[in-house]
């Protein structure tokens, strides 16, 4: 009897101890490559979605869903507000298309709202692409993100984009790219908004330069939604094989 009861209350310990384990492990296993839903497009500091339409035009091509998210305060305030927000538009475009996951792109500061998406409101889970493009992902200079806006001013967003904000301190501690998505990052040798460009790269990233396919460009940060390169990017990294750089780009 006793034998059988200290083999009942192992058996109990046992049961108790997977029971802790399991509701501890919440690990993000990758997200499905082969089936490409839907394209949410991110804008960058401003809020001006006009400066995505030439994305919008080449993904519809490629017969893609697209999406446009629309930040409010001209996404000056909180950026964690904005990746909140990105997370109601994303479920609404999973329940409209019945897909299970999405492809999101970030342009500057919408890189970083995707990046917080991921981390902090269940994006690793749907995003099946990450690609960031002219994203300041380890920060820039105030300076530099106050000469692109009228007055002068340096509201909340583009604090937490300086070089050195607490925001980016944690966003950058740890896993830059977490599991969940692949993700992708294109810069510009050209743009004086981020810099050093080496601040749009993360690790772990499938990271690509302008510069690269086409050598002669000089792409400035307010011109990279249109370029050649990021075009032929959005097909080349975010179709159903694995994400790799564009080639014969018409530059």
């Amino acid at each position: 009897m006793l034998v059988l009861t200290s083999a009942l209350l192992l058996a109990a310990i046992v049961a108790a101890a997977l029971v802790v384990v399991r509701s501890h492990d919440n690990r993000v296993g990758p997200v499905a490559q082969d089936k490409p839903g839907p394209v949410v497009l991110i804008p960058g500091y401003g809020g001006n979605t006009a400066l995505l339409a030439p994305m919008v035009e080449a993904l519809r091509a490629q017969h893609r869903l697209v999406t446009v998210f629309t930040p409010t305060q001209g996404e000056s305030g909180d950026l964690r507000v904005q990746a909140r927000l990105l997370k109601v538009l994303v479920n609404r475009a999973l329940h409209n298309t019945g897909a299970s996951s999405v492809d999101v792109v970030g342009y500057s500061a919408g890189g970083i709202i995707a990046r917080l998406w991921v981390r902090d409101f269940g994006g690793a889970k749907v995003a099946r692409r990450v690609l960031t493009i002219s994203s300041p992902n380890h920060g820039t200079a105030q300076a530099n993100i106050t000469a692109i806006t009228i007055g002068g001013a340096c509201p909340a967003s583009c604090v937490q984009m300086s070089k050195g904000s607490d925001l980016l301190r944690r966003l950058d501690a740890g896993d830059e790219t977490p599991a969940g998505p692949r993700w992708i990052t294109i810069r510009s040798s050209s743009d004086l908004v981020v810099t050093p460009t080496s601040s749009a790269m993360l690790t772990g990233a499938l990271n690509l330069l302008v510069q690269t396919g086409c050598p002669a460009a000089r792409t400035a940060h307010s011109g990279m939604p249109a370029h050649p390169y990021v075009l032929a990017a959005l097909g080349s990294t975010l179709g159903s094989g694995p994400p790799k750089a564009p080639t014969d780009v018409p530059c």
